[in-house]
């Protein structure tokens, strides 16, 4: 498969639909899982690495899924395109940058499925969906865990569940993460509170791209901790209610920037898309931080012309590996913040969208 072919499209957690998608980027799962009487990956010999991945890539291969899994091998792939699939939330950042050894990944056309071989784990199930929808992600993300089980045996202790290589998924082996846009509590102040009542019940807030990311542009992760002595619905349920207060405050906290201080909301979106459109030079991070306000000047109808869609199209085609593909060339971090204040004002030009 050639990964140019999917630059067009918008992979299913950019699609700006599904439940809540005004603030619920999207919902994922992913499942940890390694197969019985193999050391786990990080302590595995490359030959032992090599027979789990021929093992599991054969398994995936004959996979009677709905929709064809395109299996690629990570040593078939140059940096730039690794960290394309890292943009698009196909394989971890881990998994491009410090993993060795025979490892893959495999996903489907609509990029809501992935499976990576010899990641942390040996086999790292994940399913996408776009806004809030974790029991739709929950049942395919079984399904696809109980098919792969009828043809390989996983590593299963009876008293702590699934065996893991990080202690920290040992049990359901579930890390179900939810994507917020919460540019209303960030603006009035509120949002570390937020983030206090989280951590109480042992949610974990990161930045976009999962463990070790920067949270920017208002987008947070929020994900569960415990994986040992809570069921895969108890622990459904703990993140459900708690994302479901978060959107009631955020949503408060938007009406309340609405009413009492509109002018200055109007300003902010309108600097933020301004620069968009006239900067000569533009970083990820401020691109990220200018998107942000622009979406929610969309959702809160403070301007027109542009939609959800178009905004999260923007966000990912400028991100490094995206922006490299559609210029056609390696850039440096200085030409590559110049292609991308370019490639912003031409889309924006081509739109001519206007702040109320």
């Amino acid at each position: 498969m050639k990964l140019d072919s999917m630059l067009p499209q918008l992979g299913e957690w950019l699609r700006g639909t599904g439940p809540e998608s005004d603030i619920v980027i999207s919902t994922r799962i992913r499942l940890a899982r390694n197969l019985a009487d193999m050391p786990f990956t990080n302590r595995a010999a490359g030959i032992q690495k090599a027979e789990v991945e021929s093992k599991l890539r054969e398994t995936i291969a004959k996979l009677n899924w709905h929709s064809p899994l395109h299996y690629i091998g990570m040593q078939d792939l140059n940096a730039l395109n690794r960290q394309f699939l890292v943009e698009r939330q196909l394989i971890s950042r881990e998994m491009a940058n410090v993993l060795e050894g025979p490892r893959g990944v495999a996903f489907d056309d609509t990029e809501s499925v992935s499976l990576m071989v010899n990641e942390e784990d040996q086999l790292r199930m994940q399913v996408m969906r776009s806004g809030f929808a974790l029991d739709q992600a929950w049942e395919t993300i079984d399904r696809i865990d109980d098919m792969i089980e009828q043809k390989v045996q996983y590593a299963f202790h009876d008293q702590f569940g699934y065996l893991t290589a990080c202690p920290t998924n040992v049990g359901t082996g579930m890390r179900a993460s939810v994507m917020l846009h919460l540019p209303g509590l960030g603006l009035t102040k509120q949002i570390e509170k937020a983030f206090k009542a989280m951590q109480k019940i042992n949610l974990v807030v990161r930045g976009l791209y999962g463990e070790g990311s920067r949270a920017s542009g208002d987008f947070f992760q929020i994900s569960n901790q415990m994986t040992l002595g809570k069921s895969e619905p108890e622990a459904l349920n703990d993140i459900r209610s708690l994302i479901h207060d978060t959107l009631k405050y955020e949503r408060f906290a938007r009406s309340t920037l609405l009413r009492e201080n509109k002018q200055a909301l109007q300003d902010r979106v309108a600097r933020a898309l301004g620069t968009l459109q006239s900067a000569t030079m533009m970083t990820s991070e401020e691109t990220m931080e200018l998107l942000s306000a622009v979406r929610l000047g969309v959702h809160m109808h403070l301007i027109e012309d542009l939609t959800a869609p178009l905004i999260n199209e923007l966000f990912l085609q400028t991100q490094p590996a995206h922006l490299q593909k559609i210029i056609g060339e390696a850039l440096d971090g200085e030409a590559r913040n110049a292609a991308r204040a370019r490639y912003l004002r031409q889309r924006l030009r081509e739109i001519s969208p206007q702040a109320n």
